[in-house]
């Protein structure tokens, strides 16, 4: 069967749990229809590029899955359908990646910066501008 990779966007105003359950309703969708879902990751809330339906922020999701057209078509007009949901992007893809997509894989990284306080002393910036600036050296 084909593999595909779905990215799907929920209105802001849903819980975690409510665009959770969004994505066990669509893979329950596929797998009625004969496909399997490989994998599913919840993105979060985040800011989109643009307002779509005079929202700034949507719940995101992504899914891999094994299915046939016939299953991913019909998963994509009950989105469609669906008053919750405000886009759906599917993309047949060779092999699916292994491991997490890019989306966790960032946030993963965050997660190892440090903070602003932590951060190695870059040096006072312009320090020596402003002692000039203060003694009346105009430079």
């Amino acid at each position: 069967m084909p593999l595909y990779e779905h990215v799907m966007i929920a209105r802001q105003d849903l819980s975690n749990a409510q665009a959770e359950g969004l994505v066990e309703h669509f893979s329950t969708v596929i797998a009625d229809n004969g496909g399997k879902i490989v994998e599913s990751e919840y993105w979060g809330v985040k800011t989109m590029a643009y307002k779509i339906n005079k929202n700034r922020k949507g719940h995101y999701a992504f899914l891999k899955s094994d299915a046939p057209a016939a299953a991913v078509q019909e998963m994509e007009r009950l989105a469609r359908l669906h008053d919750d949901v405000m886009r759906v992007l599917t993309v047949k893809v060779d092999a699916h990646e292994e491991g997490p997509s890019v989306q966790m894989q960032k946030r993963d990284e965050r997660g190892d910066r440090p903070e602003r306080g932590d951060r190695p002393d870059r040096g006072d910036r312009g320090g020596e501008r402003r002692e000039r600036f203060d003694r009346g050296d105009r430079r």
